[in-house]
């Protein structure tokens, strides 16, 4: 997946529809915790081997929400500048220091 061509296609998407005007830093954040409050509730009453077995309308919902999810967090980092690729692999090395494996040798 390449997030800057994602990105340009919905940069040129809110363009399009006059909706930069809305996509400030605070209101995508805000639409990205709906998003994924909407990704919860797909699961919200299920059980954890419902929760594995989904049928394929909840599979359609949840590729859905998984889709609106990274569209906002797409657009909340190139509003905000953030290179997701870098705050990622960074991240993934902090953790890495902050949670040393548990069997070293593996």
């Amino acid at each position: 997946m390449d997030l800057s061509v994602i990105q340009q296609r919905l940069q040129t998407f809110a363009h399009e529809r006059d909706w930069n005007q809305f996509h400030s830093p605070k209101n995508l954040a805000m639409a990205l915790s709906v998003e994924a409050a909407e990704l919860v509730e797909i699961f919200q009453w299920l059980t954890e081997s419902q929760s594995k077995a989904l049928d394929a309308t909840q599979r359609q919902s949840l590729a859905d929400e998984i889709a609106d999810v990274q569209i906002y967090l797409l657009r909340l980092a190139d509003v905000t500048g953030i290179d997701i690729e870098s705050a990622v692999n960074a991240k993934i090395e902090k953790n890495a220091r902050k949670y040393p494996p548990l069997n070293p040798s593996a």
